[in-house]
Order: structure tokens, then sequence, then C-alpha cells
């Protein structure tokens, strides 16, 4: 969306398991690797995102969630959330610890020493926590959730015309060609 218009994204903190301990939990496996592709891996596939299946353990996300806090106040939030996702989602990996979640963040650009103070202070915990209850309070019952312009709420994996139809709804016209290069 912010390629092609003037919106300013943030992310929210949101549990999909409120019921997670710290410490995480097993989980069995939801598909097998002989089942055709569910909806959301059949869409993640088109826009190059992967699902891997066989997850045996649900990390508890509130250090993920305060990293992402921490990230916001860098140039290398969005790195850090493609990063987050990635090793969550499709290398099966434990974001609930502090020294992968410090991994993960190094590698998206992120300074690892600060980020590790932050994490084991809880300098974003609060953050999190009230942001957690304002998604509550906002009626977000599962991710993603876009709520645009405060009044409208997208909620899952959508088409990207949805996207541009609220955008016409809210008077937003796509941003301006770069210029001759870009072929327009």
């Amino acid at each position: 969306m912010q390629r092609e218009y003037d919106v300013e994204v943030r992310w929210a903190p949101y549990f999909l398991d409120p019921t997670t301990p710290p410490e995480g939990k097993p989980r069995k496996p939801q598909t097998r690797p002989e089942d055709p592709p569910t909806r959301i891996e059949a869409m993640g596939q088109e826009l190059g995102l992967r699902f891997s299946r066989g997850r045996t353990w649900t990390s508890n996300s509130h250090l993920a969630l305060e990293a992402a806090e921490f990230a916001a106040e860098t140039p290398h939030a969005e790195a850090f959330h493609r990063a987050m996702f990635k090793a969550y989602f499709d290398d099966l990996e434990d974001i609930g610890t502090i020294d992968n979640v410090v991994r993960i963040g190094e590698a998206a650009g992120l300074d690892g020493t600060a980020l590790r103070q932050a994490l084991e202070t809880g300098e974003y915990r609060q953050q999190v926590d009230d942001g957690i209850q304002w998604a509550r309070e906002a009626g977000v019952t599962g991710v993603p959730t876009f709520i645009i312009a405060d009044r409208w709420a997208v909620v899952g994996a959508q088409d990207y015309s949805v996207f541009e139809s609220l955008m016409k709804k809210l008077g937003k016209e796509p941003k301006a060609a770069a210029g001759p290069e870009s072929g327009t």
C-alpha cells in the first residue's frame, strides 16, 4: 500500500493465542505435507511468502512484539517484521526466547545489544500490553486486521482490490509516477 498510496502503516501488537504461556507450548501440526495448500498458503505463495508445515511448538510472541516496538523507532522496522515472519512461519523457529529474537533483530539491522537490554528490562512491555488491550477494544479478532482511517476494519488476508476500494472511498489517489524512467 505504501508504495502506491500516501498512507502510514503502524503495526499493532496482537496475540493469536493469549493462552500460550511465556515459555511456549507443544502443538500438533494442523496439516500434513501431502495436503493441498490452504487458502492462506496459496495466497502467500502468490505473494512470495512461504508457510512451512510441521510446526510442533507454539511460541509466546510477547518478546517478539516488544522487539517490534523497539524496531518501530528505527529505520529497520519493515525488515524486522519480514525477518520475524520468515523465522516463525517459514523456518518454524521459536520466537519466544530473547536469544532468538535478538539474533533475528540483528539480522534485520537492529542494534542487538540495545535490543537485548530493552527486552531484558521490559522497556516496551507495557506499550505492548496497552496495544493488545487497544486491539481487543477495537474488536480485532484475528490477524491480519487492517484498521483504516480509524473507521474501517479489513480482517484477514484480502485481495489488493479491497484496499484499493477503501483508498478510493477515502478519496486517496495513487501516488504519481516517479518520472520518465517509470515507463509512463
